[in-house]
């Protein structure tokens, strides 16, 4: 829906990314790689986004630092739409992305396609707490997140020994926000 709503698919990806972490600043070639897309089209369509005053730059050293406008008056009603559009999956996605996890799923109810108040992730690597990014997602979806983190060589270990966790992940439906499990 919002690569129809916007003219370019890269524009619907930099405000996803940009509009669902507002307090986080990123230069061009580091949003080119989290979201797998052309340095140059990202580029222009930041300047784009900026002239329309969605995103706002700061230059720090020789590196411009793009984030979103949170004074602009679109931003609510902006962050909102592409919340709703992306669905609770989507928003989970875009704030992992931004965090440089390797690879995250939700297990339990919610991907068995149960309605539950509360949504149980896995993530492999990325930040060290990642509990204050979804604070929005929680209160928007107006769900509990339960994440349960951990490194890349345990994840490795927990498959290899196969714990009671890891039988229970193997066993249970998942749904695979992104990476390899």
């Amino acid at each position: 829906m919002l690569q129809r709503l916007f003219s370019s698919t890269v524009r619907a990806d930099i405000l996803a990314l940009l509009l669902n972490n507002p307090n986080e600043k990123f230069y061009v070639r580091e949003i080119a790689n989290i979201l797998r897309k052309n340095p140059s089209g990202v580029k222009r369509e930041l300047d784009n986004l900026e002239k329309m005053g969605i995103l706002v730059s700061e230059r720090v050293a020789n590196l411009r630092y793009f984030q979103a406008n949170t004074n602009s008056p679109f931003f609510p009603e902006l962050r909102n739409l592409i919340t709703k559009s992306l669905g609770l999956p989507g928003a989970l996605k875009s704030v992992l992305r931004a965090s440089g996890v390797k690879a995250a799923f939700i297990t339990g109810p919610y991907a068995e396609g149960l309605a539950s108040d509360s949504i149980d992730l896995f993530v492999i690597g990325g930040a060290a707490s990642l509990k204050e990014s979804f604070e929005n997602i929680e209160k928007e979806f107006k769900v509990r997140i339960n994440i349960r983190q951990v490194s890349e060589a345990d994840f490795r270990k927990m498959k290899k020994q196969m714990t009671g966790e890891m039988k229970k992940i193997s066993k249970g439906k998942k749904m695979i926000l992104f990476g390899r499990i």
